[in-house]
């Protein structure tokens, strides 16, 4: 074997003891990863000790399963498998993986228990007003246009088969999981990092929240926003507390278009094909999924704040509205989000509990 010069030899040893020293070395806590995924963000806090190296491959894995993620969910990758199923021939049974099976199987939950107001076959509805994957100009569609693509918005054209793990289209549907699949990523970091051992963090997957363990060693919660629907800045309409637990929002005041001096709401109601025109400004909904608070939260949204409110009370969710009103807005919770959160806290950060 060939032998390196002794000066050769002391640089490699160098390089090499420079690498391992970087790699262990510890990290200020708590540490931050973030990045762009799925036209967004994503920031995850670890507040437990780690090293350089552990920080690096941490990043790595995750990344991975935020793109493994984009790469089943996409609607704007011919690739994925959704934009598969979406292609496939009417009335044939597809085999699909687990993960789009599960997601497909809350959304069918959601969108029968709000009769109608979460579906995910909306995507022909979501292209038509310029919110999807359809390069369309931003304007207001046509009623005969409309009235064709909603004949064929409907879950009833979607058969799942959990057990087998496949699922078919008895329609010409096509299939959009913007209102879950953002949640689904949440949930697939948190189960990661679970599974890497890490006890203390919290994930941001653009504004889907996710928490474990505690931000500091003084086992100090993590503490999140809620923001005020404001157009022209961010800030904080309420501080919470987290522990264990994961929180979506939804709301009108960030995505939406103005024609002739009304604003048109990238949420649509999946019933008329119409965007939202209500008082409700936003949803948060705290679960232990961010999956379902995410398909939860857009329902509520659709439904506005008087039948979203009945639906949330009926299924025992948390949920908190910041309904608008003449001069502001105000802020109206569940009895299971008090619950959950303080009857106290409530009374402190003045949010009614209906």
């Amino acid at each position: 074997m060939r032998r390196l010069p002794p000066l050769l030899a002391s640089a490699a040893l160098l390089l090499l003891l420079v690498g391992c020293s970087e790699s262990d070395r510890p990290l200020e806590s708590p540490v931050l990863l973030e990045g762009a995924i799925f036209g967004s963000f994503y920031q995850v806090t670890i507040a437990d000790s780690l090293t350089q190296g552990e920080a690096q491959r941490l990043e790595e894995g995750l990344v991975e399963v935020l793109e493994d993620v984009d790469a089943v969910m996409s609607i704007y990758r011919e690739d994925s498998e959704l934009m598969a199923f979406n292609q496939s021939p009417v009335g044939e049974w597809q085999p699909l993986s687990d993960e789009l099976i599960e997601v497909l199987a809350i959304s069918s939950s959601v969108a029968e228990a709000s009769n109608g107001a979460f579906d995910v076959t909306i995507g022909g509805i979501v292209n038509l007003w310029s919110f999807g994957s359809e390069a369309r100009p931003r304007e207001i569609p046509d009623d005969d246009t409309l009235s064709e693509r909603l004949a064929e918005v409907g879950m009833d054209s979607i058969e799942i088969d959990e057990n087998a793990l496949q699922a078919r289209r008895m329609s010409d549907v096509f299939v959009d999981l913007g209102g879950v699949a953002k949640g689904h990523g949440t949930d697939r970091v948190a189960s990661y990092l679970d599974g890497q051992g890490v006890e203390h963090y919290l994930v941001n997957l653009g504004g889907d929240l996710i928490v474990r363990g505690y931000r500091d060693a003084e086992s100090q919660p993590w503490r999140i926003g809620i923001e005020a629907p404001l157009d022209d800045r961010q800030e904080a309409q309420h501080i919470l507390p987290l522990e264990a637990i994961s929180v979506a929002t939804s709301g009108d005041y960030r995505n939406y278009f103005e024609e002739e001096g009304r604003r048109y709401s990238h949420t649509l109601d999946p019933r008329t094909g119409r965007p939202i025109d209500h008082r409700l400004a936003s949803v948060t909904v705290a679960h232990p999924s961010n999956a379902w608070a995410d398909a939860w939260a857009t329902a509520l949204m659709v439904l506005g704040d008087e039948e979203g409110l009945a639906l949330a009370r009926n299924q025992d969710l948390k949920v908190l509205m910041l309904i608008r009103e003449e001069g502001g807005w105000a802020s109206v919770a569940t009895s299971a989000f008090a619950d959950h959160f303080g009857q106290s806290r409530m009374a402190e950060m003045e949010i009614e509990v209906r």
